[in-house]
């Protein structure tokens, strides 16, 4: 009965934005953000990491996430939704110290993620994606500056 207890309410806590302090509940939000791109995915894809470097931080990695999905699609029964998408990892040592500040457990979000897809569907438009972040905590000022950091990094590239 107790461990019962205690999930029900973590459940509750977690469901009404309790636990998620650090920003709007996640109903408000949408969980990522597009914009797209008439120019060249090589080009925008190379923008996105010149506006990481010329903000001081190092690109990761680069992950090229077509070359999986259209190499795994066939055998698994899916079809090719991607001409070309690739992923560009990163991370700020002032946003991380920012959000682990509010929670340790914000950790989690670093590296940040900005993907440079074009399908199938729109092979004329580039887009380029990222994820909201959802931080645990008293994290607004820390949800703001990742907010702010993702939009410049992508209004400077497309």
């Amino acid at each position: 009965m107790r461990v019962f207890l205690s999930a029900w309410l973590l459940f509750t806590a977690i469901s009404s934005g309790v636990v998620m302090a650090g920003g709007d509940p996640p109903s408000r939000l949408p969980p990522v953000t597009i914009h797209s791109s008439e120019e060249a995915f090589e080009d925008v894809i190379e923008n996105i990491k010149m506006a990481i470097i010329d903000r001081g931080m190092l690109v990761s990695g680069t992950l090229h996430v077509s070359d999986m999905l259209n190499r795994t699609g066939p055998d698994l029964g899916y079809s090719q939704v991607f001409v070309k998408a690739e992923s560009v990892e990163f991370c700020s040592a002032l946003i991380s110290h920012k959000m682990s500040q509010a929670a340790p457990e914000n950790i989690v979000i670093c590296p940040f993620t900005i993907a440079v897809y074009v399908t199938e569907a729109e092979p004329e438009k580039v887009n380029v994606a990222y994820r909201l972040p959802l931080l645990a905590g008293d994290a607004g000022a820390a949800t703001d500056a990742i907010i702010e950091m993702l939009d410049g990094i992508v209004e400077d590239s497309i």
